[in-house]
Formats: C-alpha cells, sequence, structure tokens
C-alpha cells in the first residue's frame, strides 16, 4: 500500500472510531421534566414524549475533530410541515415551506429531503400515505395530482387529475385509494393498483346534513370514513360506501367544538383524534361522539402546538420507549405536524399506569 493511501485508511479508521464513540445529539428531551395530559400524573394519559425541527434533532453530532476532517455540520430545517405520516421508523413530512417531502430515517439517524425532477416533481405536497409495500403517495395540491414513488423513492405514475380540483389528503385503505377534494366538496374513491376512478361521496346538495362544505383531512377506519369539514366546524362520518352516519362537534369556541378542524386520526377503540388550527390543540372524543379530553395549547412551551394541520396514530412504538416515564406503558403514538413555532412535528404517547 502506498504511503498516501496508509494515512488515508488511518485517519478514516479515526474518524470511524470517534463516529462509534461521539454521543447521540438525537434528542434530549430524556432529561427534560415531563409534560402529562392532564398535568397530574397518576391520571395521565397523554405523554409528550419528543419533538422534530433539525436535523440536529435526529441525527449525531459531529466531535471537534471529525468538524476539522468533515466540516461543520449543516443544521437543516422543517420549514412549514403541513402532513405528517410514519411507517417503520420513518418519518414522511409534507414540507410546504420547501415543496418537499422530509424524510426522517429513525433508524439509521439520517434527514433527507425528497423531491425528485421530471414527471415525479412535486410543487406542493400536502399530504402523503405510505402503503404495506412502503410505496409513498403524495397529494400536490397545486398540480392537482397524486403522485406515486416506489421504497426507493422512484417515480412511478400519478393520477387524479380530471376528478380534483384541490385535492387535500389521501388515505389507503382496502383495496381502495381516498382522496379529499377540498374544493370539490367531495371524496374521490379510487381502486388501488390500477387508480381507476370508481365514486365520489357525497352526492348531495348544500343545507343537508351530509354535505361537506370545505373538507381538509380525513381518516378511513375498517368500516367508517371520517372527514373533517372546515366549512361546518366538524367532522363528518360516512360509510365506505358514501352514505352518512353521523357529525362530531360544530362550529364555536367550547370545548368540544371547532374553528378550523384539520387532521384527523382513530385509534384502535374508534376514539377520534381532531386538530384545531384555532385552538392550537387536539381533542379526542369517544366512539359515542364524546369528549374525553384535550392536549396542546398555543403555549410556545414542549408540547404545545402552533397552528397544527395533520395527525398521525402509529403502534409501532418500540423506538420511543426511551422517552416514555419508567411508571408507564406506551400504547401508540400521536404525532401532530406544527406549522409554526419551535416544535414543528410533536410525538406524544398515549399512556397507562403499570400495574
Amino acid at each position: 500500500m502506498k504511503p498516501n493511501n496508509i494515512i488515508i485508511f488511518l485517519i478514516l479508521a479515526v474518524v470511524l472510531l470517534v463516529s462509534s464513540c461521539s454521543p447521540k445529539l438525537a434528542n434530549t428531551e430524556t432529561s427534560q421534566p415531563k409534560v402529562f395530559y392532564p398535568a397530574v400524573e397518576d391520571s395521565a394519559k397523554i405523554q409528550f414524549l419528543t419533538f422534530y425541527s433539525y436535523s440536529s434533532n435526529l441525527e449525531e453530532k459531529r466531535s471537534k475533530f471529525q468538524e476539522n476532517i468533515l466540516g461543520k455540520q449543516t443544521d437543516f430545517e422543517i420549514k412549514k410541515p403541513y402532513g405528517v405520516e410514519i411507517k417503520n421508523n420513518k418519518l414522511y413530512i409534507s414540507d410546504v415551506g420547501t415543496a418537499t417531502i422530509t424524510i426522517l430515517d429513525l433508524t439509521k439517524k439520517t434527514f433527507r429531503a425528497f423531491n425528485p425532477q421530471g414527471n415525479g416533481n412535486l410543487r406542493l405536497p400536502v399530504n402523503s400515505f405510505i402503503d404495506d409495500e412502503e410505496n409513498l403517495y403524495v397529494v400536490d395540491i397545486l398540480q392537482k395530482k397524486i403522485f406515486k414513488y416506489d421504497s426507493n423513492g422512484k417515480y412511478l405514475l400519478n393520477f387524479g387529475l380530471s376528478e380534483n380540483k384541490a385535492p387535500s389528503d389521501i388515505f389507503i385503505k382496502d383495496t381502495k385509494v381516498w382522496v379529499c377534494d377540498s374544493k370539490n366538496n367531495r371524496i374521490n374513491v379510487y381502486e388501488e393498483g390500477s387508480n381507476k376512478f370508481l365514486y365520489y361521496f357525497p352526492e348531495s346538495i348544500e343545507g343537508n346534513d351530509d354535505w361537506l362544505y370545505s373538507p381538509t383531512n380525513i381518516y378511513v377506519s375498517k368500516n367508517k370514513v371520517y372527514v373533517s369539514d372546515m366549512g361546518s366546524g366538524s367532522v363528518k362520518i360516512y360509510t365506505h360506501e358514501g352514505k352518512y352516519l353521523n357529525t362530531v362537534g360544530s362550529f364555536g369556541q367550547n370545548m368540544g367544538q371547532f374553528v378550523r378542524p384539520k387532521g384527523v386520526a382513530v385509534d384502535n377503540d374508534e376514539n377520534l383524534y381532531v386538530v384545531d388550527g384555532s385552538f392550537h390543540n387536539t381533542q379526542i372524543f369517544n366512539k359515542e361522539g364524546e369528549l374525553l379530553l384535550f392536549f396542546g395549547g398555543a403555549t410556545g412551551d414542549r408540547g404545545g402546538q402552533y397552528l397544527p394541520t395533520s395527525i398521525t396514530i402509529s403502534y409501532d412504538v418500540e423506538y420511543f420507549k426511551q422517552f416514555v416515564d419508567p411508571k408507564y406503558d406506551l400504547k401508540y403514538l400521536i404525532l401532530v405536524a406544527n406549522q409554526y413555532g419551535n416544535y414543528k412535528v410533536n410525538v406524544y404517547g398515549r399512556i397507562e399506569l403499570k400495574n
């Protein structure tokens, strides 16, 4: 081996050794005071676990020696997140501030902005969905299309231009693709795989109980479709076929009411989670539509929310157990995207006291 090559090899070996020993910046939430909702610990149901706003919240910090060799570490920012999804320890954040999908790999501790060129180029991605094969579906509200990419980020196709005026959210369930069209006052349903347009709902007129005035977000459970309707300040519930079932909430400033309902999610017990961009919080309702709890608030502190837009529930909890108070078991995760403030993507845990 030539002398110069030996020197380079030794330098790289030292860098790798130091890298493996350097402290993980990740998040310092494990040493921060715990935030619970309600605030009394013994009755707490929700714990704020951690947040992501910058690449430094995830990536390992370079040592001084590494900086001398590799240069100073760049800290990338999540500018203005609108949608958030999680799958297999990867966060997919629709960032309207950068017109990209920011992908955080919690296992590899990497932070990257995704926006391919050519036919798959995105202009204003607002929400996404990841299917079981880790194909990524992205709703672009400006192009009025849904874009599909494979698990490696390769562009596959787009669809929906003919039916959508302003697609704002997407959900895939039972071989169907459900798209929320905010300016068309309806939900468009496609066949998964062929992307053939099947039907839309509601087939109604303004003034009827089932009419959607300005639908923004959607969640599909095993037998129901939940749609946040910002125009009526409520969440409307339908069957998969589009038959109207019920409405949760109404326009107003009391608890159990909404001003700007946005993201919706449902847990395995059919509890409904709704974020409100004006209240800056998340309200939880049981399956009968009764208010159970709210959390967040425009406090500016850890756990607070500032113009929240999207919410996601995940039962893949292993990575986040490190942030949970040891007196509790972590049942599932609740992720909320905030467009403003220091806490852009908040991660909360649904917790229960250990026996």
